[in-house]
């Protein structure tokens, strides 16, 4: 098959390409928003609900943890929770935009 070099693109096709994908974007960053991703902490003391817009809506203590530790150790316990959510909520992030970040690269080969 011979491909002309200097040939124009079809702008209209083009067009309606990006546009597909502008679509295709939006989708998946709405599911994003919808998703609810729980963080723990190492020893589940402390378990963070966060919505996929980065949200926190829940963060849950065990009572055990408020006796057995002090406040400084409490709050390191709670990071550790914040951050293994957000750590998950970028993974799954990743993999919902993975399919259009393919896509996109195979069309710049």
């Amino acid at each position: 098959m011979n491909v002309d070099p200097y040939a124009m693109p079809d702008m209209d096709e083009l067009l309606a390409q990006v546009r597909r994908q502008t679509e295709e974007v939006q989708r998946i960053q709405r599911t994003v928003e919808a998703m609810e991703i729980k963080g723990h902490s190492r020893g589940n003391e402390v378990t963070v609900v966060l919505r996929g817009d980065g949200r926190f809506s829940a963060v849950d203590i065990d009572p055990e943890a408020i006796r057995r530790y002090d406040a400084r150790n409490l709050g390191e316990i709670v990071l550790e929770a914040v951050n293994n959510g957000l750590q998950k909520l970028a993974e799954a992030s990743n993999a919902k935009f993975a399919p259009v970040i393919e896509s996109a690269r195979s069309l710049d080969s």
